[in-house]
């Protein structure tokens, strides 16, 4: 029998995931917006709605992003120009540094 592992998340994590998720919650309810509504507009059923207003760390980050869009919070703190710019700042950044990490190697050892 197939063993099922279990993924733990720190408290960080699901935190801000619950943080999140009220987030988005508070929106919807802002903009007077159903769940089925909100859900129909992000092309997700009301159940995965409910979990990412629930904070579920199992979601698909895409969609939460995009309920998130849908009900105006912004993320990040930042317009869409803003992040673009962002985005273009962290790319030369990582164009400066190696495409891969690697493991220290062990030195060579030659004391005879």
């Amino acid at each position: 029998m197939k063993q099922i592992k279990t993924r733990s998340y720190s408290r960080y994590s699901t935190d801000a995931a619950a943080l999140l998720g009220k987030l988005i919650k508070l929106g919807r309810k802002e903009r007077k917006l159903t769940s089925q509504n909100l859900a129909d507009r992000a092309g997700i059923t009301r159940g995965t709605l409910r979990r990412i207003e629930k904070g579920d760390l199992k979601c698909e980050i895409g969609l939460v992003f995009e309920v998130a869009a849908i009900v105006g919070l912004k993320l990040f703190d930042a317009d869409r120009t803003s992040l673009t710019t962002h985005i273009g700042g962290i790319d030369e950044k990582l164009a400066l540094l190696p495409k891969s990490i690697h493991k220290p190697q062990r030195g060579v050892e030659d004391d005879f």
